[in-house]
């Protein structure tokens, strides 16, 4: 069982140049981190290999993210997108994240594979309101299921009166 973190609301940035790259099987389950992964996330190795990647999800994240995330990848396609991730002493950190499948040559999915690297401020400044949203539609929501397609409903209709895409959306804040 997971021991409870509570957010000290400090965070943590990622260094310019630097990368987190990890690999998890089909289940979420981590197979590979690396250095820079161990380091902000304050988690040695042996904490990490063979745990749900849900490890680090901070509470102030939406659910509805994640179940974009699963559906891109269900899908085949990658996945891009703005993260608060909780560290073992309950600090944060934000990246902005390529998810993407990984194949055996039979075609089915090995797992995942995902580099993250620091987001620009301006773009947590725009996303992090959404979220917030997005996480009081699910706090309200009767239905704990339906929660995470309530808030995914919200951030669409969002995207949807700015004419632009997801992925659009999150590129422009991360070019910006």
């Amino acid at each position: 069982m997971r021991r409870a973190i509570t957010p000290t609301g400090r965070e943590r940035k990622l260094e310019e140049e630097s990368f987190i790259v990890s690999r998890t099987d089909p289940t979420g389950k981590i197979t590979y981190a690396n250095r820079v992964f161990m380091e902000i996330s304050g988690y040695p190795e042996r904490d990490l290999i063979g745990v749900q990647h849900n490890l680090i999800r901070h509470p102030d994240m939406p659910r509805g993210v994640f179940h974009f995330l699963w559906e891109e990848l269900a899908a085949g396609r990658e996945f891009l997108g703005f993260v608060k991730n909780l560290c073992s002493n309950g600090d944060h950190y934000w990246v902005f994240a390529s998810v993407n499948p990984e194949y055996d040559p039979d075609k089915t999915t090995r797992g995942y594979y995902s580099v993250r690297r620091r987001p620009p401020d301006s773009a947590i400044a725009a996303i992090d309101p959404i979220y917030r949203e997005m996480l009081r539609i699910e706090q309200g929501c009767s239905s704990k299921k339906q929660a995470p397609k309530e808030s995914l409903n919200y951030l669409q209709e969002l995207l949807s009166g700015k004419g632009v895409s997801y992925e659009q959306f999150v590129l422009d804040l991360y070019l910006a």
